[in-house]
């Protein structure tokens, strides 16, 4: 009996792997952004606008300056 071996793809191959880890890489990209955005982005502008939102710097800086932390803190009006 005589076997007959296919033929190997040799026209092609390099196009068509290609092609399939470009489009996966493409597809994993946009997940890892999509996860970045929603996982660390998102609640770190939220953190920060909750904090600007309470923050009353005249407070704080009245606070350091009774504290004695500034060098000038008699120029100050403190």
């Amino acid at each position: 009996m005589i076997y007959s071996l296919t033929k190997p793809q040799t026209c092609g191959l390099l196009a068509k792997h290609l092609q399939f880890r470009v489009v996966g890489a493409f597809i994993v990209s946009l997940g890892l952004a999509a996860f970045c955005n929603f996982a660390v982005a998102e609640p770190s502008k939220k953190v920060y606008a909750d904090f600007s939102r309470n923050d009353d710097a005249m407070k704080a800086f009245e606070e350091v300056g009774k504290a004695g932390i500034f060098q000038s803190g008699s120029d100050l009006g403190m």
